[in-house]
């Protein structure tokens, strides 16, 4: 069965650092375009950032972010473990939300962080307080 889990969320003060965890079963990662996103009470969806697949050698992947975290979160991948991160720096209390990971065989990062995949994760839950 195909699935996406999540992990590495949690309580963290304004201006500290999380990262993201989500790895995939029964299915391999490589060729797939992943995403985060993020849903906070009473907020829709928002795509947060995105990242390419690579399929040809010696092509960097390619990755999108929205402007609200921009300078401050990192996207990567690492495919021989089928996982993708999110480095979140410089926490702000409006990251406060649930984050999603998701996965798109056949599309571009612009359009996966607009869209959404076909597969998502659970979901893991980032609370900025103080």
């Amino acid at each position: 069965q195909a699935q996406l889990v999540e992990s590495g969320g949690g309580l963290v003060q304004p201006g500290g650092s999380l990262r993201l965890t989500c790895t995939a079963s029964g299915f391999t990662l490589d060729h797939y375009v992943l995403g985060w996103f993020r849903q906070a009470p009473g907020k829709e969806r928002e795509g947060v950032s995105c990242i390419s697949n690579n399929l040809d050698a010696g092509v960097t992947y390619y990755t999108y972010y929205a402007d609200s975290v921009k300078g401050r979160f990192t996207v990567s991948r690492d495919n021989a473990k089928n996982t993708v991160y999110l480095q979140m720096n410089s926490l702000k209390l409006e990251d406060t939300a649930v984050y999603y990971c998701a996965a798109e065989l056949l599309t571009t990062v612009q359009n996966m962080c607009l869209s959404g995949g076909d597969y998502w994760g659970q979901g893991t839950q980032v609370t900025v307080s103080s």
